[in-house]
């Protein structure tokens, strides 16, 4: 694989690089990191083998692409030398919020630039992540693009106008999920069951269900009128959700995260 440098080195940088550690599409020789003050490139490195860069110009000599890894707020303070040292790089950024023609200003010598919006279940390779382009892609570059998002789990190529949806489905969308487990939970309780129990219920149930998702490969609605009953215990379950308005609540939640979205990205 090309030489892959990650500036920055927190949950979602970690998670790419044991991804592709653990998938064999790269090697610690392939890899090197460096990060702020912090030990988190140090501790990123004694983990996996990877190199440990002691600076910028030392973490991008001989890179073929670099991964953009820090917090997004730290893009108007980074070393303004990373507009030449990136020249003729790959640059793949995982800034949330950071648009293109923005990242473009801080990378303007790069060969191209990608701009990704991973997810939370990244962290264990389950994660999905949107990508687009500030151009046109070579083979080889989407080769590598696709090879490091892969690390993470599955990755699909969206144009820039729908990232703000992404950002507040996919990316917000796993704090959705965590809340209403939280709430299945909650309703165990109330129904009578120990906290205990009432959680392992509801958090597998979550879980299981996803899993059959996934497998069967039919829409969710279909599998939804499997195991509904007319008349039946699920079926006035569902009847109270629709009378809640569930669908609509879940519908503003993500139009007001891609809403935030779409605010915070203005630069």
């Amino acid at each position: 694989m090309a030489k892959i440098a990650f500036l920055g080195a927190g949950r979602m940088a970690s998670a790419m690089v044991q991804g592709l550690l653990a998938r064999k599409a790269a090697t610690p020789a392939d890899l090197s990191c460096l990060s702020g003050p912090d030990s988190t490139a140090a501790d990123l490195a004694a983990r996996t083998g990877i190199a440990l860069a002691r600076s910028t110009d030392e973490l991008l000599a001989g890179a073929d692409a670099v991964v953009i890894a820090f917090k997004p707020q730290n893009l108007a303070d980074a070393d303004p030398r990373l507009a030449d040292l990136t020249a003729g790089l790959l640059v793949l950024s995982i800034l949330a919020g950071k648009r293109l023609i923005r990242l473009q200003r801080s990378f303007p010598r790069a060969r191209n630039i990608v701009r990704c919006m991973p997810n939370t279940p990244a962290q264990i390779g389950a994660g999905i992540t949107a990508w687009c382009a500030a151009g046109p892609l070579a083979s080889g570059d989407r080769e590598t693009v696709v090879t490091l998002l892969g690390a993470m789990g599955r990755s699909v190529e969206v144009p820039e106008s729908q990232m703000d949806a992404v950002t507040g489905l996919s990316g917000s969308g796993p704090a959705y999920v965590f809340e209403f487990a939280a709430a299945l939970r909650d309703a165990g309780v109330a129904a009578g069951l120990s906290v205990e129990t009432a959680g392992a219920l509801a958090f597998e149930t979550v879980l299981g269900s996803a899993r059959l998702l996934a497998q069967r490969n039919l829409a969710p609605e279909k599998l939804r009128d499997e195991v509904t009953s007319p008349n039946g215990t699920t079926s006035a379950g569902l009847r109270s959700l629709s009378e809640g308005g569930f669908r609509d609540l879940i519908r503003q939640a993500v139009l007001a995260a891609a809403a935030r979205s779409r605010e915070l990205s203005a630069d």
